[in-house]
């Protein structure tokens, strides 16, 4: 009746149950961006088409709909089991993201990032003129030392003739990536997680499943080079961007690579 619904709404809307609901609110929106651009942002988005369905359906229930109410019941705890364990990789993500939000340290504070990036600049223009495939890893804040270890080490500072022989198809290194430690080339040959997307072009071989998969575990930045074509792609946050301008590759790294250290140093000043 009109005084049901009048009475409903004057409880909804006192001081606490707005702050309740706006409580709530920033949360789910600080989850959506946590989860944007991942396979479980989609899951997310039909979890809550159910639970608003699920909402609407509990409010309707003079009209007693038992069998609803128990496939909903059923169901919800099941999907809320089984989201962890099939996008175990996203979340994993989400909360590194959210646990280097605030940390004080920067990996990407130091002074010769310019030298660096122009080594391997050089380096990944010559690779992809004579078709040579290359994969090189950034590390950011989260550390890949597990990846480094399956590698051979370096230690050495980067130049294009070092990364050149490295990706020589006639050495025993050029399979695996290339993973770079603030401004060392700390190993080669190392083993990167393949991507679990659903990737359906034929293009996008090992090379880039594997840079791609890495930067979906952790916060890394990829560079690939392709063996069949020399195209240059970057792989970052889950996401590949191909056909890269090698004439614009180091404007590009730098974007990549030194945008959390300027949003740092004008916080700063």
């Amino acid at each position: 009746s009109g005084e049901e619904i009048t009475y409903y709404l004057q409880n909804l809307l006192t001081l606490s149950s707005m702050l309740d609901i706006l409580l709530v609110t920033l949360i789910l929106f600080g989850l959506m961006q946590l989860l944007r651009g991942t396979r479980a942002m989609q899951v997310a988005r039909g979890f809550f088409f159910i639970v608003v369905i699920s909402f609407v359906i509990f409010a309707l229930t003079p009209l007693r709909l038992p069998a609803l109410n128990w496939l909903l019941n059923t169901s919800l705890p099941a999907l809320l089991l089984a989201i962890p364990v099939i996008f175990q990789p996203e979340l994993r993500r989400a909360l590194e993201r959210l646990g280097g939000a605030g940390s004080v340290w920067r990996f990407w504070q130091r002074e010769n990032v310019d030298p660096m990036i122009e080594a391997i600049t050089i380096a990944s223009r010559r690779l992809s003129q004579r078709r040579h495939g290359a994969l090189i890893v950034f590390e950011q804040e989260t550390g890949l030392r597990e990846y480094i270890d399956t590698g051979v080490a370096l230690n050495a500072a980067p130049s294009p003739e070092l990364l050149l022989t490295v990706f020589n198809k006639n050495t025993e290194l050029h399979d695996g990536a290339v993973i770079v430690q603030g401004n060392v080339l700390a190993a080669a040959a190392c083993v990167m997680p393949l991507s679990t997307s659903n990737l359906s072009d034929r293009q996008l071989g090992l090379r880039h499943r594997a840079g791609l998969g890495i930067s979906e575990v952790s916060d890394a930045v990829a560079l690939i080079v392709s063996e069949e074509t020399g195209h240059i792609a970057i792989a970052h946050n889950g996401r590949i961007l191909r056909r890269q301008d090698p004439d614009q590759l180091d404007k590009i790294l730098l974007a990549f690579l030194q945008s959390r250290d300027q949003k740092k140093r004008k916080s700063s000043e």
